[in-house]
């Protein structure tokens, strides 16, 4: 029996290692998947790995390349694969402390000085200004935030502003805000890593202090940018003209929100970025016209090797872009990805494999590993996986029996149809939406936008010299209006638009590692990927909503009805209303979801009842002075500092200043299970830095008191 136990492991063991050595073809592909799993499990932490944990890490990846070498051939990848993992932990923790930099503390409002860095527009379509070199009143130079972004109110527009202009202006700063609700988006975390200290707007003018300096080079760069913007957007008046010089400069500064509404709706955002395709529209009709052009002089044909030349030039156009436009985290990703398929063209390799994909996944997460978990990282790189495999797999096809002039149409139809799928849900997990005719909403622009506006666009630039660039322009508008239609149309389709709820947030690390597992194994076994995109499908469905929201700030509270959530007021803090309700999927205007059923509103004090369990939320002052003991609520809300001792659970600003947003839910036994926002993120260096918030809770109630007072109102943290 012993023998046959034997013979029974070994032949267990023996189909293992034929597994793995089937693999060894196509393991360049796990090396970004394994580094993206470190990344993944350093972001998800709950406590920042001190110094003494990373030198224990950089131990184990040493140890694991002895012990890579000293195993069996089949199980070295395995370990290999360990080796990547904790090196993408590395990795993190390496790009989280480069970025480190003051981050503001308190409420802030007074002159701010700084020079401009970049001009976009807010979400409410607000000129909104990034300053780098900032200078803040009655503030040391190691506690100022390294950059800060404000949005300007008024009449003044971006194009008043030159790019490197150091200004001076009066306004309103705070820190980054944490997520709206526990388990959202953490925008202190995307803050961190643009190094952005502090988020604020002005209701004042912005004065020009001093000139940009000449020797500046990203100054220059950034100035040929918007003068090229401001030139296009002359040229070609109107929604058109913002768009293109968006398509051309990055500077979507000029599009109107009804615009950005349609094209997200009809999912043709995407056209608006520079990305993969817009840099490898580019870059792939340089490469065609250089080699097509050296190709009709016949003595450079036949000495030259004009297919080399005509990648370089693609690689000169597409840096020359990625300067241009602003050198963003997506264009730099989509340029990563296009420069290494051309340099596989000038070493001689197949340009679009999986390993060219690999290989820019691998330089991207290296270089940006935040990027992991940012949306345009998820997409593009979803898209072209899924683009490699399936036009890879047609190759074994015979399409030669096809009518000639059907295979781009087909190739058009295939590719609009995979990416869209690909990256559908990642845009829904993101968005909480998803476009019913964004496939033909794609099949009706997109070749346009490769075959006329990318063109046009080129020859704009070329004719610029001369003066003549109109011509190209005048193309272009014509393409890009015939976008602007489609979107215009299909958006205002009934139906055209669904919206779903966030998913739990093991939903999408199920989801992306079952796709690469059906993608990137070898035999039957890839199949199990399958089954796990079906486990991430169970559990989005059974994914739900918590029962109660309370905002950060004490101000909004958002209850789970019948019709949807309820929310305790019709006006005022809408960013937090907007983002909840998206995530419910379900984005009525605040109005409509505050005329809703479920909260007991009287004046300034609503309630809710879970379960038994009453929750009361109070603002201002005077409603909270009013109020005897806490009444009758298990839980008081407030948006002010409690001095009063209650015979219940109160959260003050204070509190919720140490807490965030939080979620309260019933449990399978009728207890109340709250969950706050700084629980879910844990202590981290982007959240940590609340040193005023900090040293306000370490006081004695009554300075508590006097201190949070003199924050809210005056914006300064008094002496201690």
């Amino acid at each position: 029996m012993r023998d046959t136990k034997l013979r029974g492991e070994g032949q267990v063991r023996a189909a293992l290692e034929d597994v793995l050595l089937a693999q060894r073809g196509a393991l360049i592909g796990w090396v970004p998947v394994c580094l993206g799993i470190g990344i993944g499990l350093y972001f998800g932490l709950r406590q920042e790995p001190d110094l003494l944990v990373m030198l224990w890490l950089g131990l184990a990846i040493i140890c694991l390349a002895v012990l890579a070498r000293l195993v069996h051939v089949a199980y070295a990848p395995l370990v290999v694969a360990l080796l990547l993992i904790l090196a993408g932990v590395g990795l993190a923790k390496w790009q989280t402390d480069a970025a480190a930099a003051p981050v503001l503390g308190f409420r802030y409002y007074g002159p701010i000085e700084g020079r401009i860095v970049n001009i976009d527009r807010s979400a409410s379509d607000a000129t909104r200004l990034t300053l780098d070199q900032v200078v803040l009143a009655r503030m040391a130079p190691e506690r100022t935030p390294e950059r800060v972004r404000v949005s300007v109110h008024g009449t003044q527009v971006y194009a008043h502003f030159t790019p490197g202009d150091v200004v001076i202006l009066t306004g309103h700063l705070s820190p980054p805000s944490g997520p709206a609700e526990p388990g959202g988006f953490d925008f202190q975390r995307h803050a961190w890593f643009l190094q952005l200290g502090a988020v604020g707007y002005t209701r004042t003018p912005v004065l020009r202090l001093a000139a940009p300096s000449p020797t500046d080079t990203a100054t220059r760069i950034f100035t040929i940018r918007m003068s090229i913007s401001n030139a296009v957007q002359k040229a070609m008046p109107g929604e058109a003209g913002a768009f293109a010089a968006a398509v051309m400069t990055g500077d979507r500064s000029g599009m109107g929100q009804e615009t950005l509404a349609n094209l997200r709706a009809s999912n043709l955002a995407h056209l608006l970025a520079i990305s993969g395709l817009h840099m490898g529209l580019l870059t792939g009709f340089v490469f065609a016209v250089v080699r097509y052009g050296l190709a009709l002089v016949p003595g450079v044909a036949l000495r030259w090797q004009t297919k080399k030349i005509a990648a370089l030039c693609g690689l000169i156009v597409g840096a020359f872009y990625l300067a241009l436009s602003g050198g963003n985290v997506a264009t730099e990703r989509a340029f990563i990805m296009v420069g290494v398929m051309l340099v596989a063209v000038l070493l001689n390799r197949r340009a679009v494999t999986l390993r060219a994909v690999a290989i820019a996944a691998i330089i991207v997460l290296v270089w940006q590993p935040a990027s992991l978990i940012g949306p345009g990282f998820q997409m593009s790189f979803a898209a072209t996986t899924a683009l490699v495999v399936v036009f890879g797999t047609l190759r074994r096809f015979d399409l030669q029996r096809l009518p000639r002039w059907t295979r781009p149409i087909l190739s058009v139809v295939i590719s609009s149809f995979v990416a869209g799928l690909a990256t559908a849900p990642f845009a829904a997990a993101h968005f909480n939406q998803f476009s019913h005719y964004g496939l033909i909403a794609n099949l009706l622009s997109v070749p346009l936008m490769g075959l006329l506006v990318m063109p046009a666009a080129v020859l704009a630039a070329c004719l610029a010299p001369l003066g003549l660039w109109e011509v190209g322009l005048w193309f272009m508008e014509l393409g890009l209006r015939w976008i602007l239609w489609v979107a215009q149309t299909v958006a205002v389709q009934e139906g055209a638009l669904s919206h779903i709820h966030a998913p739990d947030w093991r939903v999408l690390p199920v989801l992306s590692l079952g796709l690469l597992w059906f993608f990137l194994v070898q035999g039957r076994v890839r199949l199990a990927g399958l089954a796990a995109v079906v486990v991430a499908g169970v559990l989005w469905q059974q994914t739900e909503r918590p029962a109660l929201l309370v905002a950060d700030d004490g101000s909004l509270l958002g209850y789970m009805g019948p019709e949807g959530r309820a929310l305790s007021k019709s006006s005022g803090s809408g960013f937090v209303a907007g983002i909840w309700l998206e995530n419910d999927g379900n984005p009525v205007a605040q109005a409509d979801a505050a005329a809703r059923g479920g909260l007991m509103v009287q004046g300034r004090i609503a309630q809710a009842d879970l379960g038994g369990w009453r929750i009361s939320q109070v603002s201002g002052k005077t409603a909270l002075a009013e109020i005897e003991g806490c009444g009758g609520a298990d839980i008081l809300i407030s948006n002010q500092v409690d001095a009063v001792s209650r015979p219940c659970v109160v959260f003050d600003i204070l509190r919720l200043r140490q807490t965030g947003a939080l979620a309260f839910d019933l449990t399978a036994t009728g207890d109340l299970e709250i969950t706050s926002a700084q629980s879910v993120v844990g202590a981290r260096p982007w959240n940590a830095n609340q040193g005023a918030v900090d040293a306000i809770a370490s006081l004695p109630f009554e300075q508590q008191k006097r201190a949070a007072d003199a924050t809210l109102l005056s914006g300064n943290i008094p002496d201690q």
